[in-house]
């Protein structure tokens, strides 16, 4: 590839059929985008394919492509498959007309095309000049692909050898708190430039620069160094030790508590051990979020939540985590690791699950030296070229091999049960079956790996012939299920046999006395998303749950205490 490609400006790229609206569509494109991107439009889809190829072979970035509809599908599949073969990060879109939603063959195109992997979204063609709501839609879809694609300039830059477990869990850190970063590998010529930059005064497996930050320069930070960095408080306040409503957990659940305490009134602060948005923060894509057609990261609905209870006045602390949690007359005392004690009128816990281990010495010998649990895969570009493998047969794992597709080399894919529709959507079954690139291990256990000092193999055992057979990789990322993580919690906190909190009717044992549905076995203690038994483990579900228990921590504020 030429080297002086990445100075070209991103190609913006339509494909119609009719010239006439081919003219509006580019004319529109151009008066947005024009002094940003290069904007091309295209009849044929032969010539469309030719620019692509040729876009490649210059190593010039593409950061959208528009396909009409209209186009004759095995035109349509052309221009699609060569988009996202040589230019994975481009988001691919189909152009419709308004009103479109009214014909049953372009939903089932548009839903057929989503589900494989093919489209990102559709676009509804500019009808007239100026149109505001094309220009509103391709911006943020370019906007999404500017975060995604490692190639642009960004806040933060990470640089370290491609294989530093370390680095991935940085990268994993940045990611799932929203912030906007690039991978550098140590060994090339971007990787020196940064370093040339960044001066570091001593050296370290890891350089975090923050160029945004006036050149911020952290070696070999921790995960607190760099969020208190980034402004992101990891340390408990004075004037925050006595409050309203302590929620444990800063996933969807806990993100519409700390939005609808905070806005209701309530001195509301969320301790968070990990990163905001939780388990679903490792999401790349969910697609069934009400009023998303899109589709959003669980990355950008957790930020979204997250800044709008910081502007209704709620605070967060990151990394340290709530170890205990006693009862004082009518008020609760948490345990805060490293930071002390925090006083609150009442507690949510929204502290999630955990993920399982393998439990197989020679895999967990390589936690975060090249085997990861719960990471996102969604920093995969720091796995570019390379080879990876992901332990599950979940909706997760599905969302995982697909993401990394996109940058290795190869993928497999781990499966304990028989067949994968078992246990994983149709849609992501389908996509995975379209990606050349993904090998599918069915009635397989990851039983060991090899590596000098990082993960290189890993040894597979068939299920039911105790056959064994060995893959080499670069990670693994299990995703086998979780578990509540509520060790920690009193024993008057009533739990099931899973460690999973009870609420409501069920934390009562029958007797008599009222509980409201979140509340546990303590008055003035709630549970709400996935620790909490017999929750239904969506995101949306969990940012009900979330929002329905501050009026019940009201009830319990202002009634005389049980």
């Amino acid at each position: 590839m030429a080297a002086d490609g990445w100075s070209v400006r991103p190609l913006l790229l339509a494909v119609e059929s009719d010239p006439r609206r081919l003219g509006r569509t580019e004319t529109e494109l151009a008066r947005s985008f024009g002094p940003s991107y290069r904007v091309r439009g295209e009849i044929c889809a032969s010539d469309a394919v030719r620019l692509l190829e040729g876009a490649y072979e210059r190593g010039e970035r593409v950061a959208l492509v528009l396909v009409d509809d209209r186009l004759a599908a095995s035109d349509r599949e052309a221009v699609v498959a060569t988009a996202r073969t040589r230019h994975p990060e481009a988001r691919r879109c189909l152009l419709v007309d308004w009103g479109a939603w009214s014909d049953p063959d372009v939903a089932e195109l548009i839903l057929r095309g989503t589900e494989i992997g093919d489209l990102h979204s559709y676009v509804l063609r500019p009808w007239t000049d100026g149109d505001e709501l094309f220009h509103r839609t391709v911006a943020e879809i370019v906007q999404d692909w500017s975060r995604a694609d490692p190639r642009n300039k960004r806040e933060v830059v990470v640089v370290a050898d491609k294989h530093s477990g370390r680095a991935f869990e940085v990268s994993n850190l940045l990611h799932r708190n929203r912030i906007p970063y690039a991978f550098r590998d140590r060994g090339t010529e971007a990787g020196q430039h940064v370093l040339e930059s960044a001066e570091p005064h001593v050296d370290g497996e890891v350089l975090v620069w923050m160029p945004a930050l006036g050149g911020t320069t952290l070696v070999d930070p921790t995960d607190a160094d760099v969020l208190a960095a980034w402004g992101i408080p990891t340390s408990v306040e004075d004037h925050w030790r006595d409050v309203d409503l302590l929620v444990v957990g800063a996933g969807p659940s806990g993100l519409a508590a700390a939005v609808y305490g905070a806005s209701e009134g309530l001195r509301t602060l969320v301790v968070e051990r990990e990163a905001i948005g939780g388990q679903a923060g490792t999401s790349a894509l969910i697609r069934n979020y009400l009023g998303f057609a899109r589709g959003l990261s669980g990355s950008e609905l957790a930020q979204r939540g997250y800044q709008q209870a910081w502007m209704f006045g709620a605070r967060f602390v990151l990394t340290p985590s709530v170890v205990a949690l006693s009862r004082e007359g009518e008020l609760f005392r948490a345990d805060v690791s490293g930071q002390g004690s925090v006083v609150a009128r009442a507690v949510v816990l929204a502290c999630g699950v955990a993920y399982r281990r393998l439990g197989v010495p020679d895999v967990e010998a390589f936690t975060g030296h090249g085997v990861y649990y719960g990471a996102s895969v969604s920093a995969a570009h720091a796995l570019a070229g390379l080879s990876a493998a992901v332990a599950g047969g979940g909706n997760s794992a599905g969302q995982a091999v697909l993401q990394l597709a996109r940058y290795c080399r190869e993928v497999h894919l781990v499966v304990r049960g028989p067949l994968l529709a078992d246990t994983m959507s149709a849609y992501l079954v389908d996509a995975i079956a379209g990606e050349p690139v993904i090998t599918v291990h069915l009635s397989s256990d990851v039983t060991g790996a090899t590596g000098t000092g990082r993960l290189e193999q890993l040894v597979l055992t068939d299920r039911q012939s105790g056959d064994t057979k060995s893959i080499g990789v670069d990670g693994l990322f299990v995703m086998i299920g979780a578990e509540p993580h509520t060790d920690w919690l009193p024993a008057e906190v009533r739990r099931d046999s899973y460690g999973f909190v009870l609420t409501g009717i069920d934390a009562t044992e029958g007797s008599a006395d009222p509980r409201h549905p979140h509340e546990t076995s303590v008055p003035g203690v709630f549970a709400v998303g996935d620790v909490r038994s017999g929750s239904v483990k969506r995101v949306a579900s969990a940012v009900g749950e979330g929002s329905v228990v501050v009026t019940e921590v009201h009830q319990h504020l202002t009634v005389p205490h049980r």
